[in-house]
């Protein structure tokens, strides 16, 4: 078991904590499903509880920290650490009853990620990792794959919001890399991609319509574990949400494959 720092022991006790209540949500869906009212206000209603106690916990833990969530925006601290939180990523998976999705906190220092813990409670699966010390899944290293023929590749996309399909490529980028990778799947949780890809279970994901707070986790993880995260041109990420990330051996060349 690696050695946890003070700030991972936050994170892990805080999940646990709160995949308590979404386990037990969760339980409620298959109800609601059949409800003339549906799981929408439900849902919603889990979303604000789960985030509310990972932000009163936290603030508990390390007084002064900001933070930018999903539900709640964003707090500015008296201290350069800010807290990145989404609750539950995958909200439409969770909405249907579907067992796919995560709690998703980042710690960033002056603007720089330093720590991320992705936590899928179905599962009982926990990612995390810290600047300099590595990607681990529960109590075991991770790494990104070493996968570097086409064929035997999974790659990993979002889809964006149906306002933005008229004018956005996506499906022009699967159908350049479908010629040449056949496997390609759309699992409906960026954080769980994100962390998919850092343990060598898919090969590469892009997406173009991403929060920071569907990512910030995800991201320090990926690096950790030896990945590459680009825009869709090969340069480093800035203020557009264009982002590709891939086990590093392959990604000059996917690059060029899905956005010729």
């Amino acid at each position: 078991m690696p050695l946890l720092s003070p700030e991972i022991n936050v994170l892990e006790k805080i999940c646990t904590k709160v995949s308590k209540i979404i386990i037990r949500d969760f339980g409620e869906i298959e109800k609601l499903q059949v409800s003339k009212k549906g799981p929408g206000d439900f849902v919603t209603k889990t979303d604000q509880k789960v985030e509310k106690v990972i932000i009163e916990e936290l603030e508990k833990a390390r007084p002064g920290y900001g933070f930018i969530a999903e539900e709640s925006g964003e707090r500015k601290g008296d201290k350069e650490f800010n807290w990145i939180i989404d609750p539950i990523d995958g909200t439409s998976n969770f909405m249907h009853g579907i067992p796919h999705f995560a709690i998703s906190i980042g710690l960033e220092k002056n603007k720089e990620l330093i720590a991320g813990m992705i936590c899928d409670p179905i599962k009982n699966e926990t990612f995390y990792a810290e600047k300099g010390r590595g990607s681990y899944l529960n109590n075991r290293r991770i790494r990104v794959s070493a996968r570097k023929k086409l064929d035997e590749m999974i790659g990993l996309y979002g889809c964006p919001p149906m306002l933005k399909v008229e004018s956005n490529k996506i499906f022009d980028q699967l159908k350049l890399a479908s010629k040449q990778i056949h496997k390609l799947r759309n699992y409906g949780s960026a954080a769980l991609d994100f962390a998919y890809v850092a343990s060598g279970r898919a090969d590469f994901a892009w997406y173009d319509h991403l929060n920071y707070w569907d990512f910030a986790a995800g991201k320090i993880i990926l690096l950790e574990a030896g990945g590459s995260i680009t825009d869709f041109q090969g340069k480093g990420l800035t203020d557009q949400k264009d982002m590709f990330l891939s086990n590093s051996h392959i990604h000059d060349e996917l690059l060029k494959i899905i956005f010729n």
